[in-house]
């Protein structure tokens, strides 16, 4: 959308806005320094910014709208991230059948445009504004936990205060729960929800401090502050969550675990529920687990070339074990679904025992544990393979009991998926042995080993080159010949590519992230379980000993695997370092 500066000039000299010899003066001036000469109208002091942007519109044949007066319904304003509307001067202020009409201080921002077109799936109607107009319809703006809430947070917090300083640790549970059903406390626990829900968040952190109460959110596996409370108000929302949890409002001195789930839009989200009782109060922690979850693939997931091949050839077996591993939080369970998700087809009977069940899948027999009435992995797993399955997934191996249940079963004829928690893919078999399981049995069932993190994908990127010098301090870590052959062989760079000539990449800000990071994918290292290891498992080798073997027979490390999704472009190189802690 480029003005013609003829019609520009033509325009502010019939508005008298402009004498025609100080719009030349500018116009020399404009081309000496390579800028508009609208800019250097406006620097001269000639023009004001408002002036200047009517101009344009009427040159442009865009509407000008002014927007100061008007209140903008919350669900028009929410189709642009408070972000984007900040960092673009962009606003959406009404929504017809003929599109999304948006208000903008540069319609040239082509960026902005695109972003709104693709996520609201709208016809972007573009509209020029001024500075006063932006500020006015900003202030509205919702998207902030303190903006929407900050009056109705002000208002209570008086009698949320009165409330704890008369003692709510001596409350009834009754008048706890009366205190839970406020409607205050209400509309604040479900704001919380809702913007968890909205900004992708896995878990919602509600801490008590000495002072106030701090909610953090974490988002892409790193913690960010949501917003903060008055110290008052930690008695009511912890309440509320109890009730909602179906947990014992009046037990204060204890642990307790709950759950419980919402709707939002066509999402369903369970909450599951950990609340713990600290100095200063109870702390609760909330984890977010999407029912929708399915729908991916193990390409998706972030596996490729020989370790996409080992799982692939492991699900086609009738018998063994596929295990899983990385700390909380690092994908296990998705790997896990995705690969059930794979085996789900009408000729097999899927039977599963989980601790929570995290994702709901069609035609899959799912159970959950119950350790307060004597139900657990190990009971679970007795009856299931009373009910006649093909394959079995066992949420977690925690003990010598489970484990050894596990093992027996894929020794009977099923095929055994579950998850354990240790660092490495090779650290799982010393970790089954402390656990009392036979490295015998071991080598019998197991026919792949993954170990996994997490890294956050770059949605924004640009360009660098290491030096020669950062080279070798990445190759004291990575086998940087072995991920340069796997390079080549997936022919994500050409047959004849050298490192120095290899691109990585850095994040960037971008319209729809501030850090120029979005989402999360998996680095992981697939051990199978070849004859070499089998005899190094069964006499009793160290996981670095198994692993240095796995290494010798192609097996790329999470990190090296990370620096191959770098060249990629899919994630950073401190990104990867930052996840894969030696």
């Amino acid at each position: 959308m480029h003005i013609e500066e003829k019609q520009l000039r033509v325009f502010l000299i019939d508005s008298r806005l402009v004498s025609g010899s100080d719009f030349d003066s500018a116009k020399k001036e404009a081309e000496e320094k390579g800028q508009g000469v609208g800019k250097i109208l406006v620097s001269r002091g000639f023009l004001s910014d408002d002036d200047l942007r009517r101009a344009e519109a009427y040159v442009l044949g865009i509407p000008f709208v002014s927007l100061k007066n008007e209140k903008i319904p919350f669900e028009v304003l929410s189709l642009i991230p408070e972000p984007i509307a900040r960092n673009h001067n962009i606003v959406a202020f009404r929504k017809s059948d003929s599109g999304l009409e948006v208000a903008m201080l540069d319609t040239e921002d082509l960026e902005a445009i695109d972003f709104v077109k693709k996520k609201t799936r709208l016809k972007i109607l573009p509209r020029l504004t001024d500075n006063e107009s932006m500020k006015a319809v900003l202030l509205q703006y919702q998207k902030s936990l303190k903006a929407e809430f900050g009056e109705l947070i002000e208002k209570e917090t008086a009698s949320l205060k009165m409330v704890t300083e008369a003692g709510a640790e001596g409350a009834s549970e009754a008048e706890l729960k009366k205190l839970a059903e406020d409607l205050p406390v209400v509309r604040i626990v479900d704001a919380l929800l809702r913007h968890a829900i909205i900004q992708s968040a896995s878990d919602i952190h509600i801490e008590p401090q000495e002072k106030e109460l701090l909610v953090r959110y974490r988002i892409d596996g790193l913690l960010h502050d949501a917003v903060t409370l008055p110290k008052g108000a930690a008695d009511s929302l912890t309440a509320r969550i109890k009730v909602l949890s179906s947990l014992k409002l009046d037990e204060k001195r204890l642990p307790q675990d709950g759950r419980f789930k919402v709707e939002s839009g066509e999402q369903k989200v369970s909450f599951r529920v950990s609340i713990l009782p600290t100095y200063y109060g109870e702390k609760t922690v909330m984890r977010l687990l999407r029912e929708s979850g399915g729908g991916f693939t193990l390409e998706g997931l972030g596996f490729h070339g020989e370790g996409l091949e080992r799982i692939h050839q492991a699900t086609k077996q009738t018998t063994g074990m596929i295990l899983t591993t990385g700390p909380t939080g690092s994908g296990k369970s998705t790997t896990l679904y995705t690969i059930l998700d794979l085996l789900n087809q009408p000729d097999v009977n899927i039977s599963t025992i989980e601790d929570p069940i995290e994702y709901q899948m069609p035609r899959i027999n799912q159970t959950q544990v119950r350790p307060d009435i004597g139900f657990s992995f190990a009971k679970g797993i007795r009856t299931l393979v009373r009910q006649d399955p093909d394959i079995i997934m066992v949420g977690e191996i925690r003990d010598g009991e489970t484990a050894g249940l596990a093992i027996n079963a894929a020794l009977t004829g099923h095929l055994v998926l579950s998850t354990l928690h240790t660092n490495s893919a090779a650290g799982a078999i010393p970790r089954l042995i402390d656990m009392g399981a036979e490295p015998f049995l071991i080598v019998s069932t197991i026919k792949v080993i993954i170990g996994q993190r997490l890294v956050r994908k770059l949605v924004g990127k640009e360009k660098y080159f290491l030096t020669k010098a950062e080279l070798m301090k990445l190759g004291e870590t990575v086998e940087l010949p072995k991920v340069l052959e796997a390079l080549k062989s997936e022919k994500i760079v050409e047959k004849n590519a050298t490192w120095d000539k290899i691109p990585f990449y850095k994040p960037k800000k971008t319209p729809d992230s501030e850090d120029g990071y979005g989402g999360r994918i998996g680095i992981h290292e697939i051990m199978k379980m070849s004859l070499t290891i089998k005899e190094l498992v069964m006499k009793n080798a160290t996981s670095d000993d198994i692993e240095k073997q796995a290494r010798s027979e192609g097996m790329l490390t999470m990190l090296e695997d990370g620096i191959y999704k770098c060249v990629q472009g899919v994630t950073t190189i401190e990104e990867v370092l930052r996840v894969v802690s030696e």
